[in-house]
C-alpha cells in the first residue's frame, strides 16, 4: 500500500474500525521512504498492552519521540482508557509530530483523536483511502 504522510503532522484514520485495522495491517514497516522516494526511512509502530496504564503509554510515546523514526504508526494506543486518560495520551503525540515525524493514528476513538490532528484519512471497507478536510470535521471534536 502506498501512502504519503506529511512530516510534522498527526494524521488520523477515520472510517469503520475494520477498515482502519486493514489499513494499518497493510502498511509495511520496512518500506518507509522519504518524500522523494529514493531513500529508506525508519518506521516505528506504537501500541499498548491491555493492562498498560496511562503513564506507561505516555512513556512509550516519549521513547518513540527519542528514538528518531521518521514515520510513527500509532495503533489503537488509547484502547480501554477513560476519556481524560485518552486525551492525555493523544496530546502527548503532538511533540512526536512537531519533532519532524509523520504520525498516523488509528485510535479506538478516532473522533477524540481529531483534537490533536492536522489531517485525516477516511478508510473505506473496499480498501480505499480518501483525504478528509478537518474544517468539515471540526464539529466532531468540539
Amino acid at each position: 500500500m502506498g501512502l504519503r504522510l506529511p512530516v510534522g503532522d498527526v494524521t488520523v484514520l477515520l472510517g469503520p474500525a475494520a477498515a482502519r485495522r486493514q489499513v494499518m495491517a497493510a502498511l509495511d514497516d520496512d518500506s518507509g521512504r522519504c518524500a522523494s522516494g529514493h531513500s529508506a526511512v525508519r518506521v516505528q509502530r506504537l501500541a499498548a498492552a491491555a493492562d498498560d496504564d496511562v503513564d506507561r503509554r505516555i512513556e512509550a510515546i516519549e521513547a518513540v519521540r527519542e528514538a528518531g523514526a521518521t514515520i510513527v504508526l500509532v495503533d489503537r494506543l488509547t484502547e480501554g482508557l477513560a476519556a481524560p486518560d485518552r486525551r492525555a495520551v493523544l496530546t502527548a503525540l503532538r511533540p512526536v509530530a512537531t519533532g519532524g515525524r509523520a504520525v498516523l493514528v488509528d485510535d479506538d476513538d478516532p473522533v477524540a483523536a481529531l483534537a490533536v490532528a492536522d489531517g485525516a484519512l477516511r478508510a473505506d471497507p473496499a480498501g480505499g483511502l480518501s483525504t478528509e478536510s478537518l474544517g468539515d470535521l471540526g464539529y466532531l471534536a468540539s
